[in-house]
Order: structure tokens, then C-alpha cells, then sequence
């Protein structure tokens, strides 16, 4: 009779657990699918098209960014 109550809640563990398992994959699978809420994709494609950078200007950016690494 122990043998049978314990095989019985060892398969029911079992059993939540692998429902357990497929909540947090659907869960995952639903934010993965849902766009972030504070984020807006901006795409900067073609926003500087036909604009000419001098030497200057490109040595001025790079101080900027790199100031450490570039003399």
C-alpha cells in the first residue's frame, strides 16, 4: 500500500514538474515574441546620405570616441 501512495506522488512530481517545464517555456517563448516596452527600434539607414565629413571633422569624432587610443 506505501509502495503504491509513493509511486503514485512520485508520478505526480513528475508530473508538475513537466508542467512546470512547459510554463516557463511558453512564458519565455511569449516574451521573446512581445517588443520591449521602453525600447523603439530606430533605423538610421540612409540618414546621412550625400553629407560630406572633412578630415577635420572625422579626427574631431574619433578624439571624441577614442580620445585614450588615438593621438
Amino acid at each position: 500500500m506505501k509502495e503504491s501512495i509513493a509511486k503514485n506522488s512520485f508520478d505526480l512530481l513528475n508530473k508538475i514538474e513537466l508542467i512546470e517545464k512547459e510554463v516557463r517555456s511558453l512564458k519565455l517563448t511569449i516574451l521573446k515574441k512581445l517588443p520591449s516596452p521602453g525600447k523603439k527600434i530606430v533605423k538610421l539607414k540612409g540618414i546621412l546620405k550625400g553629407v560630406d565629413f572633412s578630415e577635420h571633422e572625422i579626427s574631431v569624432a574619433q578624439k571624441s570616441l577614442y580620445g585614450k587610443y588615438v593621438q
